[in-house]
Parts: structure tokens; C-alpha cells; sequence
């Protein structure tokens, strides 16, 4: 039993990968329930929400599992707690949408559970063989799943295309660990930063060409700008609920994985990287203040949106300090919420014939439905960062932790981006409250109710009582200082 209890650290992963597999076997040999199989969806919710009390409760230290490939530690935890938090009101969200369309079936389910698995090892990888094992843990299932409603040709296009870019992205990092590998002779994040940090950047060039490749790859996973290009076809083409997920936890996976990659194993190069990242915050910045103007979708409207918070959230990684890495956490809670109830109103966009889609058809809403019109109107307002919602503080935290660093252009050009997006949100508002009603959406479902009330009071309420999240994302950061270099 003693030698068992150095796993305690795996816990969580062990229960979610069991879960999986129990469900898998239950769905097989279970006979096909009509509607949708909700008897696996709440049982996966129980495995998750399981996981979770396992996460919270763990040792508050850092730990190390095989030979430090496996890190858990309060930053873990903390990314943890969101993903998992996101894909249980994904589910909960999934469940009448889905079930009409005969697509809340067990397979489905069991693939959520997997990528979740996929993201958690990512979050705690401590070397460059288990960051790539929760890569393709996670990726596999997503291609999958933004495919899974076969019969439709959009939904097909969405899981090839998310396939042969993600393959290429794959590579792409598989190249860049090799050549890190092959210079510094370590996979491990410690060794990597304990040889990059005795060696000038120009005396070992092979090394920045490494990091670059490793941050192409994971630059396509949290599909910043130029490496975005799988993001609108994928969010349009998929089933609602499963863009919901792919906009909220496998963003955050991967985010955490960054933070961890270029803190842990790269600290002693920071010049290098911070370039490649203040590029890719500016360009995901300004594409997704623009490119957002003219689309009349609105899935393909939040698919910019997020290439655009993306830009947002890593200048706070920019800034390279405690500060930045503490506003990127807040910055990343507060998006899962916003981004969670946007898409559980984009759910209830539905009449009698169906789902619609078009930014249009919500003429006119706040005559026909108050509520749902001020849940997606104070969204949308958070989400241009309008105070005092929880966007407005999202912002101004990573764009304080940038003037700290003095990264003055970067958090001015954030700011200036910021004013263009507000026209497309405000936009989408004056639609629903100003144009004359021209559709009447049946009510509004229990599971993306329950969704759109967790986050109306999130975003509401948080300037009242912003300490505690303010104060876990700083607890969540102090377990990386060890290896954060403070300016």
C-alpha cells in the first residue's frame, strides 16, 4: 500500500480513465436507448465531478510522478478545476440538443471524457513526451467529436479539416521537441532549462529553433493567429454543444500547457520566446477585432471572438512576470464562463423547425424574450470588456501585468482592439433589443438555462466578490515561482 500511495498524484487521472472505460462497457452492452442515453451522461458527470473532489482535496505541495514526467502542483489544480468544471456544464448543456438529434449517445460521451483525460496530463506534463501524449490524448477525441454528426456534410468537413491541420500541427511540435531534445539531451522541462540557462541564445541557436517549432504547434492548439485557420469551419460545422467545448476547455488545456512550457523549461531564454509570443498576441488580437466585422454566423462570430481573447490572454504570458502569469489565470476562468453562457444562448436560438444560426434571427429578441436577451446582452457587454462586468477586469489585469513589464505598445494595441471588437458585440445587441421581431424561439431549455445562470451571475457578480478567484490564480502561480524569473 505504501508503494501505491506515490501515485496519490495520478488520482484524478486514474478516475477519469477507469470512468471512460467503465462507461465505454456500459454503453456497449447496454441496449440503445431512444432519446438520447442520459443514464451514461449523468454517470460521466458523477466521474468528472469525482475528479474534481480528487483535485481539490489533494496535497497542497508540488509532486512528482515517474521521474517527473507527471507534475502536480497548485497551478495544475487550479486549470484543472476549470476544465473540469467546463465539461461538466457541457454536458448538462449537450443534453437536449443533442438527444433531438440523436447524438447524445454513449460514444459521445465516453470521447468528452478521454480529451478531458488528454487535457489534465497535459496540464501537468513535466516533460516533452508527456506534453505530447496529452496532445494527441486530447486531439484524437476532438476529431472525433467535430465529427460526429456524420450525415451532415458541414460537420464532416469541420472533423477533416480540424484532422489534417491538427496533424500538421502535430508534427510540427514533434519536430521542435526533437530538436530540443537533440541539443539539450533532455526531454525533461528541468534539465532543458538548466542547459538553456548556461548557454547564450546565439550560442545555441538549434535550441531557439526548437522552442519556436514546439510554440507552432501549440499555437495551433489555442488557435492563435497565423495558426487559427481550423477555427470558424470547425465552430460552425460542429454540433453546438461540442463548439461550446472546443471554445472553452481544450483553449484553457492548452494555455496552461504554454504557461508551463515556457516558465519551466525555458525561463533562461525568455527574450526569445517573448518575441514569438507578443507576436502571435498581437496578430490573434487585431484578426479577431476585424475579421469578426462581417460575419453574419454567429458561431462563426465566436469563433473570431476567441481567436481574439486568446490574443488578449497572452499578454499577460508576454509580460513574463507574476503578476501577467496571475492575470492570465483570471483571464482564462472568467472566459470559460462568458464563453459557456454565450453558447448555451446560441442553444436556445431554436423555433419550431430548428436551430438557427444567423446573428439576424435574433431581431427583436428582447420583445419575445426578455431574459435570454439580457443574459446574452450582459455576455456580450463582459466580453467587450464594458465595466463593471468580469470581461472588464479580465482585461485589465493582463493589460496592467503588461504595463508592469513595459510592454507599453503591446497594452495599447490591446486596448485599441479591444474598441473594435465592442462594435461587433454591440452590433449583435442592438439587433436583439432595437430591430423588429421576426422569429419566436420556443422556450428555453433546462440545461442551457441552468448554463446561462451560472454565468449571468458570474459575470455580474464578480465585481462584488472578485478576492477569491484573485487570490486562488495567485496561490496557483506562487507554486510555479521557483522557476519564474521575476523582473
Amino acid at each position: 500500500m505504501q508503494h501505491l500511495s506515490i501515485y496519490a498524484p495520478v488520482l484524478p487521472e486514474i478516475v477519469v480513465a477507469l470512468g471512460a472505460m467503465a462507461l465505454l462497457m456500459f454503453g456497449v452492452f447496454r441496449k440503445a436507448t431512444p432519446g438520447g442515453d442520459f443514464a451514461t451522461a449523468w454517470l460521466a458527470i458523477g466521474v468528472l465531478l469525482l475528479a474534481a473532489v480528487l483535485v481539490a482535496t489533494g496535497t497542497t505541495g508540488r509532486e512528482a510522478v515517474f521521474d517527473g514526467a507527471f507534475i502536480a502542483d497548485g497551478f495544475a489544480r487550479f486549470m484543472k478545476l476549470l476544465i473540469i468544471g467546463g465539461a461538466v456544464l457541457v454536458i448538462i448543456m449537450s443534453f437536449g440538443n443533442l438527444a433531438r438529434q440523436g447524438l447524445l449517445s454513449f460514444e459521445y460521451i465516453v470521447l468528452l471524457l478521454l480529451a478531458v483525460l488528454g487535457m489534465m496530463l497535459m496540464i501537468s506534463a513535466g516533460d516533452l513526451i508527456a506534453l505530447y501524449l496529452g496532445i494527441e490524448l486530447q486531439s484524437l477525441s476532438l476529431y472525433v467529436v467535430a465529427a460526429i454528426k456524420r450525415d451532415e456534410v458541414r460537420s464532416s468537413e469541420a472533423g477533416l479539416k480540424y484532422f489534417v491541420l491538427g496533424a500538421l500541427s502535430s508534427g510540427m511540435l514533434l519536430y521542435g521537441a526533437s530538436l530540443i531534445y537533440g541539443f539539450t539531451g533532455s526531454v525533461d522541462f528541468g534539465v532543458i532549462a538548466s542547459v538553456a540557462q548556461g548557454q547564450s541564445a546565439a550560442g545555441n541557436i538549434g535550441l531557439t529553433f526548437g522552442l519556436v517549432f514546439l510554440l507552432i504547434g501549440i499555437a495551433f492548439k489555442i488557435s492563435a493567429v497565423p495558426f487559427h485557420m481550423w477555427t470558424p469551419d470547425v465552430y460552425q460545422g460542429a454540433p453546438t454543444p461540442v463548439t461550446a467545448f472546443f471554445a472553452a476547455a481544450p483553449k484553457l488545456a492548452a494555455m496552461a500547457l504554454l504557461m508551463r512550457v515556457v516558465f519551466t523549461a525555458f525561463p533562461g531564454i525568455a527574450p526569445q520566446w517573448q518575441q514569438i509570443i507578443v507576436f502571435l498576441s498581437i496578430a490573434s488580437m487585431l484578426l479577431g477585432a476585424f475579421a469578426a466585422i462581417g460575419q453574419t454566423n454567429i458561431k462563426r462570430l465566436m469563433a473570431y471572438s476567441s481567436i481574439g481573447h486568446i490574443g488578449y490572454a497572452l499578454v499577460g504570458v508576454a509580460a513574463n512576470n507574476e503578476a501577467g502569469m496571475q492575470a492570465v489565470l483570471i483571464y482564462l476562468a472568467i472566459y470559460l464562463f462568458m464563453t459557456l453562457g454565450a453558447f448555451a444562448c446560441i442553444l436556445s436560438m431554436r423555433t419550431k423547425d430548428g436551430i438557427l444560426e444567423d446573428i439576424d434571427s435574433l431581431s427583436g429578441l428582447a420583445k419575445t424574450n426578455l431574459p435570454m436577451a439580457f443574459v446574452l446582452a450582459m455576455i456580450l457587454f463582459s466580453m467587450a470588456g464594458i465595466p463593471p462586468l468580469a470581461g472588464f477586469f479580465a482585461k485589465f489585469y493582463v493589460f496592467a501585468a503588461a504595463i508592469k513589464a513595459g510592454l507599453y505598445p503591446l497594452a495599447v494595441i490591446g486596448v485599441l482592439a479591444s474598441v473594435v471588437a465592442a462594435y461587433y458585440y454591440l452590433r449583435v445587441i442592438k439587433v436583439m433589443f432595437f430591430d423588429d421581431a421576426t422569429q419566436s424561439f420556443v422556450p428555453v431549455e433546462r440545461g442551457p438555462g441552468f448554463v446561462m445562470t451560472i454565468a449571468i451571475l458570474f459575470v455580474l457578480l464578480f465585481v462584488l466578490v472578485p478576492q477569491p478567484l484573485v487570490n486562488a490564480a495567485l496561490a496557483a502561480v506562487q507554486s510555479l515561482q521557483t522557476v519564474i524569473p521575476v523582473p
